[in-house]
């Protein structure tokens, strides 16, 4: 190459450095420039629909295949796969069990490589990793192979719920987030609507193959799952300040209305104070205790329905069809509860209600048990329709008060990890012994609602007098809490949602 060449060539890259470097700082001068109070309606409207469309059903989508991955051992249960493997009854609890001790162990390190390496990267390898132990445990022969396969799968699953709650928290604004939950969450109540169903056909293949039935559901229910973590990787956007499904305008706006809503509390860089923050903080402790509280009847209802329903005098295969509809109509109340919490901008009222109605639902589970399975599956309907319904709330109400990227992402790990320790617990509520009205195993749950129910009301009360405390602030004494950096939620100008 000849030295007017290379000259050229070298002005050619450095005029794209330059203007690259330029339009970096016009994009950036952009989105400080913009004031989201002045955008019309219509267009705020038409960006939120954007986001809808392209975020929600997808993470809907990957929570399905994660939660009908989980669940789906309750289904294999009645296909054969205690009596092919020689299960005990104790045994087939703790392989309920130890999926969740694999999954509070990695929820904070997951959520974590999530912010550091973006979720369209992440997500499609936790996806791939629990897709290929879901098809291996068709291959167990034994009790170990079984709890081994269960662990690992807490271990792979571990990345996509806490990690998709945090995700959501970085595209809408808190009064919005309720609803996107719930219509994420709402997907948990159709994987086991359609979990029954898929089951009840896939049981018609037993046999196939020299295959029985319960590796067939193994094997089948993986495959959505590695085909959509490939999708995921090009679908699924990262953070709102890169993503490339949106314009300049677009990106802006959304960078904008998050800054709006976050208040004083804009932190987005990696800060090991937020980090320590989020284990010092007494508000995600109670977050927590009302996650597990809500979270161990959610868990040992989706692994027991089946069995429950059993238990009134249905046959397998009927019982595997009739948990589809208590599913359904729950799904339904789920979103209708979670639209009204973000109307209202409330949250303690809308954990307490329908946890209050769940535990009606345990109450007339007992009470009802010699009235006959009509009366006792109205009873599991209200049940499945309380539990999962309030879950939602609960979900973004520890979103909508956790400021800054950092402390945000580590504290909703977190307090996930604890929540699903409810999930270990819910393993063992149901024992075979209490069989078939599983009375015991509803006393229990009915004592884990009320309190779900007491403490939401509880931390609202708590949580209103730290605002009114905040707003009563001297100027002085406002002065001295602000002092100090990446005070996140604890700025004085925070605000929390009650």
């Amino acid at each position: 190459m000849s030295f007017s060449s290379e000259k050229k060539a070298d002005e050619f890259i450095q005029g794209n450095a330059v203007e690259k470097i330029g339009s970096d700082i016009e994009n950036a001068q952009v989105m400080e420039a913009i004031d989201y109070d002045s955008v019309s309606a219509k267009e705020a409207r038409a960006l939120l629909w954007k986001l809808d469309l392209r975020i929600i059903p997808f993470c809907g989508v990957l929570y399905l295949c994660s939660f009908l991955d989980r669940v789906n051992i309750g289904n294999a249960k009645l296909a054969g796969l205690e009596t092919d493997i020689n299960l005990s009854p104790s045994d087939y609890n703790w392989s309920l069990s130890i999926f969740f001790i694999g999954y509070i162990l990695f929820e904070v390190p997951s959520n974590l490589m999530l912010k550091k390496i973006g979720p369209s990267k992440w997500i499609p390898i936790v996806m791939i990793a629990w897709g290929v132990v879901m098809c291996a445990m068709a291959a167990v022969s034994n009790t170990a192979g079984l709890l081994a396969s269960r662990f690992f799968l807490g271990i792979t699953e571990a990345g996509l719920f806490p990690g998709i709650i945090f995700y959501l928290s970085l595209w809408f604004t808190r009064a919005e987030q309720a609803t996107r939950v719930a219509v994420f969450f709402g997907c948990s109540t159709l994987a086991g609507a359609f979990g029954g169903v898929l089951a009840y056909g896939i049981m018609q293949m037993d046999g196939l193959q020299g295959l029985r039935g319960w590796q067939w559901i193994f094997i089948i229910e993986s495959i959505p799952t590695m085909l959509l973590a490939i999708a995921s990787y090009f679908a699924l956007p990262d953070f709102p300040e890169n993503a490339k499904f949106l314009n300049e305008r677009e990106r802006a706006l959304v960078t904008a209305r998050l800054r709006k809503d976050a208040g004083p509390s804009t932190e987005k860089h990696f800060s090991w104070k937020q980090f320590r923050a989020a284990f010092l903080d007494w508000k995600v402790y109670m977050h927590a205790t009302i996650y597990i509280c809500g979270s161990t009847p959610l868990y040992s209802l989706s692994l027991f329905l089946p069995s429950i329903i059993n238990g009134m005098g249905y046959t397998d295969l009927a019982a595997q069809a009739m948990s589809a509809p208590p599913y359904a109509i729950a799904c339904v109340f789920t979103v209708l509860v979670a639209m009204h919490a973000d109307r209202r901008v409330e949250r303690g009222l809308h954990v307490a209600i329908p946890a209050f109605v769940g535990m009606v639902g345990y109450i007339l589970l007992v009470v009802l048990k010699h009235r006959g399975p009509t009366a006792m599956y109205i009873a599991a309907i209200i049940t499945t329709t309380g539990v999962f319904s309030h879950i939602p709330a609960m979900l973004s109400w520890f979103t909508n008060n956790i400021g800054g990227h950092t402390k945000r992402g580590v504290a909703t790990a977190f307090i996930i990890s604890i929540g699903n320790v409810g999930g270990a617990i819910g393993g063992q509520i149901y024992r075979s012994d209490d069989a078939p009205f599983y009375s015991r195993g509803h006393e229990t749950c009915i004592g884990l609602m009320a309190g779900a129910c007491v403490l939401s009301i509880i931390f609202k009360i708590l949580l209103r007098r730290e605002n009114k405390r905040r707003e009563a602030l001297t100027p002085e004494q406002r002065m001295k809490e602000c002092e100090g950096e990446d005070l996140c939620d604890l700025h004085p100008d925070f605000r929390y949602i009650s």
